[in-house]
């Protein structure tokens, strides 16, 4: 805690938060809640003019303030943490961008400079109805080419007063992005019913034309929204058109404040894994700062599909890599304290059916179908929506119950779409054929079974149809939300309908309480649950009413919008406290300008993941075999030898591989090695040696019983994880499952470190240290650090040191374990904690290696316990100052009372910790990846 609290240059540890995540989104909720109340006024409007979202008639943009609704109805006022100033006395409006692939309108042109618009049709378009709290914009595609300025100007002014921003797409765009990679790929993978394979050969060509189309797509997106944003602007994307557009956006503006939702569900990791460019999106999306699924399932298959194919850590809270926390939330996220399940603006229908024409078109509705009970079904007329099955559902309700063939109808709304695709023609055939048998078998001259209707309904109508019905039946086969279910539930007040819903509509985690849940594949359920809706006691139809009537105004579109926006900003205050804790990148000025001006350098380079060939580079196939046998990076061979033969450089390769390893990628270069966390050091002319302190407890590699103990469990878990391997080294044994399931890898992980923390090794002086993939086992107290002061020692005792070293850069890919070596050669810490860090680095024999003293020359120089030389006669050599012979003498003197440190004159300008690719290091400086250390190594030779 002391070392944290330090202020160290470049990684600055600020980690006091004034209060609980938890506590700021209830905090925020109850706000609301109250300004709700103290504003009642805001939210009232005429139900005279509500919005007909079924409706396709046009809208004229002159005299007709529908959108204005919406979008200028965005007033309830909300104040900002990020300090927006206020105007008339009421807090100012949160800016939000709603980007979308299409806006709430579709434009018809009426002249070379005039326009309609039309009201467009779905599911997002009437949930965002009822936002009320924000000052939006929409951006999207018109649903028009306009491939003239004066179209495009004109169009662009009509929409602006109605606050909508256009993106203009031209045709082949739509062509290859809309039907091609969105609804001809995507759509099909998410909804389970896989990629196209009529054509194999003609499909996987098209698979990249699509692809290459839907990301500059994507990018005209973000240049529209890049012109429009303003500072404080949250962005909200919207559905599987725009996957690519977070990183876009980020990539302008990485403060930008990004959010994405998810409007139909996610497949599981096996299925996503079968699409070309899965990585490529998993990335994109990851690159906003919340994710939203609709459910649970949905964000726990996004999780997995991140974990597995691009191996980051899933938590609880969402992805982390390296530090970077994307949150992923969804409906019953209980441990992320996130509830995003879409709703609609329920007093909207509710205030519908005291509307006259509505009154009207429910006692019509009543006398049509006196004495019949009314079953419901609307839904797009698409395959995921299970029509067929419904439909078959109903004649086989039909064949067992005779008695009730006279007395129930159903009418079924097919909402047509996509109406000149050959699947989507065959299905509409189909739904034909079948109404037309089940009519023609149960119809009677004066009644048929069902009514069966192509075509929209206006919301009056809509409204109204769903008053007088009985039960609803909700039968999809993999959904979203499905908001016709809340819809129907806010129109029941007074009728106490049953809602019949299929276990795979996302509404079913919502409204599953008060519903009955079915599988709409078991026709003979389906059924069973008619007769038992149609039966169901009206005590036991009110409480089921209740339950969902209360979740429908509760969850409604507005909270849904405020609490995504919440949790969104709440997320950027999280990743900026995050921020504070990851190193800020190296800058190679100055480390080249420290390293020029000094006199005795040293060099300290991790070996694995910092000097070695990159085999696991983005877009490359993991290769186990390859990566398993470590390489020297090629392109570091050259730099290396440079700076080997700089005689005011000494380099150190401090890892934990075997010596073996490090012989042979290094046994061509005057450099020091120090193999298994510097229990075995090799000058740069000489043989191994042994650095272990004499009070190291090493027994337990020579005792039999535990050797046999560790071998017999880490071949155990070798054998029951595929792709797994464990490497028995000469101080340690280590168990990778890198390359194994990472979820299975992790439990496996889990078992393992149980067994070992508690089995019958857990009285020997070991310690169980865990990687990302990896366990290992090794003597307490060893470390990186530990190792370092007595590697120092062998340094001084083996080469002529003609000045204190004074220039230190130590770069590597170590365990948190192992980052106690940053620690060492601080010096910024007080001159009390600096001596305390160095001598509490490592007690090898009680403990943890951050609390105790580390032993001072009771080590084993070589194997034979043979005693340090002499030092070296101060007049070997004078420091830059020509004070070396007074500096050489006190030197010598405390050397033989204190530790390896000694030789250390570094001041803090000149010390460079770095990590290589872990963002969350104490480390004070970070670079991205081997590659980054290539290019650093190579600019330090041209100097050298």
């Amino acid at each position: 805690a002391e070392l944290q609290s330090s202020q160290l240059p470049g990684n600055k540890y600020n980690s006091a938060i004034l209060r609980t995540r938890l506590e700021r989104l209830l905090r925020e909720r109850e706000l609301r809640k109250s300004n709700r109340s103290s504003h009642p006024n805001e939210e009232v409007r005429d139900g005279n003019r509500e919005v007909d979202v079924f409706g396709d008639g046009p809208l004229s943009t002159e005299g007709d303030n529908w959108q204005e609704e919406f979008l200028e109805g965005i007033a309830a006022a909300r104040e900002l943490a990020d300090g927006r100033e206020k105007k008339d006395g009421q807090p100012a409006k949160q800016r939000l961008l709603v980007v979308a692939n299409r806006l709430p309108v579709s434009a018809v042109r009426r002249g070379e400079d005039s326009w309609a618009l039309e009201m467009s049709v779905g599911g997002l378009v009437s949930a965002l109805l009822g936002v009320n709290d924000f000052e939006a914009r929409w951006i999207g595609w018109a649903g028009v080419n306009v491939p003239d300025e004066v179209g495009q100007r004109s169009l662009t002014k009509a929409l602006a007063e109605k606050r909508c921003i256009p993106v203009f797409l031209d045709e082949e765009i739509v062509h290859q992005y809309y039907n091609g990679y969105c609804n001809n790929i995507l759509w099909p993978l998410f909804h389970y019913l896989g990629l196209p394979q009529e054509d194999r050969l003609a499909t996987t060509r098209g698979f990249q034309s699509q692809f290459d189309a839907y990301k500059k797509a994507n990018q005209m997106f973000a240049d529209v929204v890049n012109e429009h944003y303003e500072e404080g602007d949250v962005v909200w994307c919207h559905d599987y058109h725009l996957m690519f557009l977070p990183k876009c956006l980020k990539d302008y503006n990485n403060e930008m404040k990004v959010g994405w939702f998810l409007h139909t569900p996610f497949p599981s990791s096996e299925i996503h894994r079968t699409l070309p460019s899965r990585s490529e999106l998993l990335r994109s999306v990851l690159a906003a700062d919340l994710v939203g699924f609709h459910t649970y399932d949905y964000a726990r298959h996004f999780v997995s599909a991140c974990t597995r194919i691009l191996g980051l850590e899933g938590t609880p809270e969402g992805v982390e890599d390296q530090g970077k926390l994307t949150r992923v939330a969804a409906v019953f996220v209980v441990s992320a304290q996130c509830h995003f399940p879409i709703g609609i603006d329920s007093d909207r229908f509710i205030r519908a059916l005291e509307l006259p024409q509505v009154k009207d078109h429910i006692k019509e509705l009543k006398d049509r179908f006196a004495g019949r009970k009314v079953m419901l079904g609307v839904d797009r007329l698409d395959m995921i929506k299970g029509i067929p099955q419904k439909i078959l559902a109903f004649e086989k309700f039909l064949e067992e119950n005779p008695h009730w063939r006279d007395k129930v109808v159903l009418l079924q709304i097919a909402v047509p779409t996509r109406t000149d695709v050959p699947e989507y023609q065959k299905l509409t055939c189909q739904v034909h054929e079948i109404v037309g048998r089940i009519n023609g078998r149960f119809g009677t001259l004066t009644a048929v079974p069902i009514h069966h209707l192509d075509r929209t309904l206006d919301f009056q109508a809509l409204c109204a149809l769903y008053a007088v019905t009985d039960v609803a039946l909700v039968t999809s086969l993999r959904d979203g939300m499905n908001l016709v279910s809340y819809e129907f539930v806010a129109c029941q007040a007074s009728k106490k309908g049953v809602l019949i819903l299929s276990e795979f509509a996302g509404a079913a985690q919502s409204l599953g309480a008060g519903a009955i849940l079915v599988n709409p594949w078991n026709i003979t359920e389906v059924a069973a649950s008619i007769g038992y809706a149609l039966n169901m006691p009206a005590d036991e139809r009110e409480k089921r009413h209740h339950h969902n009537f209360m979740h429908v105004t509760t969850h409604t579109s507005q909270e849904w919008a405020e609490t995504f926006v919440s949790e969104l900003n709440d997320s950027i205050v999280e990743a900026q406290m995050r921020t504070r804790q990851i190193p800020p990148l190296l800058r190679t000025r100055d480390v080249l300008q420290c390293y020029l001006q000094s006199n005795n350098r040293l060099l300290i380079l991790g070996f694995n993941a910092t000097l070695t060939e990159p085999v696991d580079a983005p877009g490359r196939r993991v290769d186990q075999f390859k990566e398993m046998e470590l390489k020297l990076h090629p392109d570091l061979r050259e730099p290396l030898k440079k700076l080997c033969n700089d005689p005011k450089t000494t380099i150190v390769v401090l890892s934990g591989s075997e010596r073996s390893v490090l012989d042979k990628n290094f046994g061509e270069y005057s450099l020091w090695l120090a193999a298994e966390h510097g229990m075995f050091v090799r000058p740069t002319k000489g043989e191994w040696m042994t650095t272990m302190p004499e009070n190291l407890h090493m027994d337990w590699v020579d005792s039999v019983k535990v050797q046999d103990v560790l071998l017999h469990v880490f071949e155990y878990f070798t054998e029951r994880t595929p792709r797994s391997h464990f490497e028995p080294r000469e101080t340690s044994l280590v168990w990778n499952y890198k390359y194994a399931d990472v979820e299975f890898g992790r439990l496996q992980a889990k078992d393992m470190l149980q067994h070992l923390w508690t089995g019958p090794i857990s009285n020997a002086s070991v310690e169980v240290v865990q990687g990302g993939r990896s366990v290992e086992v090794r003597a307490v107290g060893v470390t990186k650090g530990a190792a370092i002061d007595r590697i120092l020692g062998e340094i001084v005792h083996n080469k002529d040191v003609k000045a204190p070293i004074d220039y230190v850069l130590c770069i590597g890919h170590f365990l948190p374990k192992d980052e106690d070596i940053y620690n060492f050669f601080e010096p910024e810490l007080p001159a009390g904690l600096a001596t305390t860090a160095r001598a509490n680095i490592g007690n090898p024999v009680n403990g943890s290696a951050s609390n105790l003293p580390i032993g001072r020359n009771g080590f084993r120089a070589r194997c034979s316990n043979a005693p340090y030389k002499s030092f070296p006669n101060s007049d070997k050599g004078t420091s830059s100052n020509g004070n070396g012979a007074g500096w050489w003498s006190k030197m010598r003197d405390r050397f033989t009372l204190q530790e390896g440190s000694s030789v250390l004159d570094l001041k803090s300008e000149n010390y460079f910790s770095c990590a290589v690719g872990r963002k969350r290091s104490s480390a004070r400086y970070l670079l991205g990846s081997s590659a980054d250390v290539v290019s650093l190594m190579k600019e330090l030779a041209e100097v050298s």
